[in-house]
């Protein structure tokens, strides 16, 4: 009897090993819902629209996009974590949900940014610009960090808002260099430009596409880019951390994830594909034409290994400013 019983079971932990696999054979055998977190027709939005009409082609059904909006993707984010881990549901991720938002929001964050997902892949990066007003005395990071300890607290940098990564940003600046500058916060990036160029502050660190405009017009100047690699567009722009501060890396970027428990040969063919797809001509141009650059490839290990970094980054900085969640 004992024989039997352990024959028993012996087959059933066989058959429920394989029905993973079995399931990742016929992967996707219905269309998949991919969450998006802001409304459309923004960058992240298109990147998920990208991605989706590319995994339509070439998985054979259809990846449809759902926009869930609010509490800075929080919202979104929280509904990809409740989902069935079966493959049917992906989701954007961000620097804010699974960067920031983690040290930022805490224990009242709706979800583990690390142990209720899996990451499938990190997508696109948006290059960061470092621009003050004219008037400010200074051509370089080195000149504006000599500037601001000479005349402690009179530099005020705008952000899209409390916690984005602008402001983030700033404050990484600020801890790094040891200076006394301002956040002044407003409501998106729109509404803080015409007040950088009017010099009712003085500095930003936000995204070139929203400064190249009045970059190229000589409204504002460019000192500085915020990632390791120099930008295109702004060829004579030179990285932050060439100019002092060989560790600062500060890139707004969007990747992908599904729910905890999704099968990992699921994980591992979305990864396989979310990259070939980003390897595309096409895709690569039209991202490039918002200011986007595709990500480095990375695994499913590699992905999750990255955002481990960004929490650990944006919870030094959080941690040492005593930044608290906007209400």
């Amino acid at each position: 009897m004992q024989r039997i019983i352990l024959g028993i079971v012996t087959l059933a932990s066989v058959v429920l090993a394989a029905v993973p696999s079995a399931l990742a054979q016929g992967y996707p055998a219905r269309p998949v819902r991919v969450i998006t977190l802001t409304a459309s027709g923004g960058s992240l939005d298109i990147v998920a629209r990208t991605l989706a009409q590319s995994l339509t082609e070439t998985m054979g059904q259809q990846f449809y996009v759902e926009n869930k909006l609010g509490a800075g993707g929080n919202i979104g984010v929280a509904e990809l974590g409740r989902s069935a881990p079966d493959g049917y549901t992906i989701g954007m991720i961000t620097v804010s949900t699974h960067g920031i938002n983690p040290s930022l929001y805490g224990s009242k964050l709706p979800f583990d940014a690390l142990n209720d997902f899996e990451i499938l892949a990190i997508a696109a990066e948006l290059k960061n610009v470092v621009v003050i007003n004219p008037k400010v005395p200074a051509t370089n990071m080195q000149e504006l960090v000599r500037y601001a300890k000479a005349n402690p607290g009179k530099i005020n940098f705008g952000s899209a808002g409390v916690g984005t990564s602008q402001h983030m940003a700033g404050e990484l600046l600020k801890h790094r260099a040891k200076i006394d500058i301002n956040h002044i916060a407003y409501k998106g990036a729109a509404q803080a430009a015409p007040d950088l160029v009017s010099g009712e502050i003085q500095m930003m660190i936000s995204s070139i596409p929203d400064m190249l405009g009045s970059i190229q017009a000589g409204r504002l100047r460019a000192i500085g880019i915020s990632t390791k690699n120099r930008s295109p567009v702004l060829p004579d722009a030179v990285p932050v951390a060439e100019q002092g501060f060989p560790d600062f890396d500060v890139k707004t970027w969007f990747g992908l994830a599904a729910p905890k428990g999704t099968p990992p040969e699921i994980v591992a063919s979305l990864n396989r594909q979310i990259n070939a797809a980003l390897a595309k001509p096409d895709v690569k141009d039209r991202l490039g034409k918002m200011g986007l650059d595709t990500a480095e490839p990375l695994s499913p290990a590699q992905s999750r290994d990255f955002v481990k970094r960004e929490i650990e980054q944006w919870a030094t900085v959080i941690k040492a400013a005593n930044i608290q969640p906007p209400q």
